[in-house]
């Protein structure tokens, strides 16, 4: 066997032994370039003929909040079309009248909207998209907004429902048109994937319907019960382009989100509210908000890491839910990864 000299490449394949999960791909760089790159393992242990590779294409889960609606978002901040602090029922009739009228854009942005923590979102509405869309923006709140900190999966879907609002397009030609065809992320984009490219697709779990493990079609059920796109996840995409996008923000060019919308959402806007957090980003675990060392992961295996101090970047992409649901081996390695990534 070659010797593996990247270190990264030396912690992934041994966690690829260790069975946390069949594969990843990873990057890691600075303003300019990518620094480490490389993939391990398979796409799915079932098949020991496919090697993961450096283009594979992953469901990102949650990473779809940071690549599409955060994206999204800070393009109509920086072009005046949306105040953060507005109350929405003062300028979202779907709001008006109901329990998120006075929910800010910032308070959905910081996890301290009071929205309930589960979707449940084909329990509590059926299956009718716009039957769901009514439900969640009626949704009572659990707790005053701005009283706590509370992570939900609602804060982005209920993000991608306003920015669809104050554009009249939809929120998959929102991100391609304002982000990533600027930016050059040309392998990403919602699913389902289209045929030719969905051999290149990280399978991630079982689907007991399908009697085979997901490809190219998004794991997050709720994404899935609204056709695949929404602000929740269904977002696929490449370590490549993952890291087109984070260079942008430690070098933004004037063809997408501006360095101020960045520079204000990679600080704490919680106040002594714990666990802190950003605007969507949050500290990376085992790191301190003055470390400036910035992250978001995704339920199926994925993260990404930001230092604008230490002017890197890193993206971790891997389908351990292939394997198993329990996060715990991999948050190991994710920190693991973080602090070789980043040095």
């Amino acid at each position: 066997m070659a010797q593996r000299t990247d270190p990264c490449e030396r912690l992934l394949d041994d966690a690829v032994r260790a069975g946390v999960f069949p594969g990843a791909v990873w990057a890691a760089g600075d303003a300019r370039s990518t620094l480490s790159a490389g993939a391990v393992g398979l796409l799915d242990p079932a098949d020991p003929a496919g090697p993961t590779r450096v283009d594979t294409l992953y469901d990102v889960a949650s990473l779809t909040k940071i690549l599409a609606v955060w994206a999204v978002i800070g393009t109509l901040v920086d072009a005046g079309k949306l105040d953060l602090t507005a109350p929405l029922g003062s300028f979202w009739p779907e709001a008006a009248g109901r329990p998120l009228a006075v929910v800010t854009p910032h308070h959905l942005l910081t996890h301290t909207a009071g929205l309930p923590l589960r979707a449940n979102l084909r329990h509590l509405y059926g299956s009718d998209r716009q039957d769901v869309r009514d439900g969640v923006l009626a949704e009572p709140l659990v707790h005053r907004p701005g009283a706590a900190v509370a992570y939900t999966d609602r804060a982005a879907l209920v993000l991608g429902y306003l920015a669809e609002h104050l554009t009249r397009q939809p929120l998959p030609r929102l991100a391609e048109d304002r982000v990533w065809a600027p930016l050059a992320m040309t392998e990403t984009r919602y699913g389902p994937l289209p045929a030719e490219v969905r051999e290149r697709c990280a399978p991630t779990e079982y689907d007991d319907e399908s009697g085979a493990p997901l490809r190219g079609v998004v794991h997050d059920f709720s994404a899935r019960l609204l056709g695949g796109a929404c602000g929740i996840a269904g977002v696929f995409t490449t370590a490549a382009d993952i890291g087109r996008f984070l260079r942008h923000l430690l070098a933004p060019r004037p063809c997408a989100f501006s360095a101020d919308w960045t520079a204000a959402s990679l600080r704490v806007h919680t106040g002594a509210l714990v666990p802190p957090r950003g605007l969507f980003w949050h500290p990376a675990p085992g790191t301190d908000p003055a470390d400036d060392v910035w992250a978001h992961f995704g339920f199926t295996g994925t993260g990404l890491w930001l230092s604008p101090a230490r002017g890197r970047w890193a993206v971790l992409l891997t389908n351990r839910l292939r394997l198993t649901r329990d996060p715990g081996p991999l948050t190991g390695v994710r920190n693991a990864f973080r602090t070789l990534a980043l040095r």
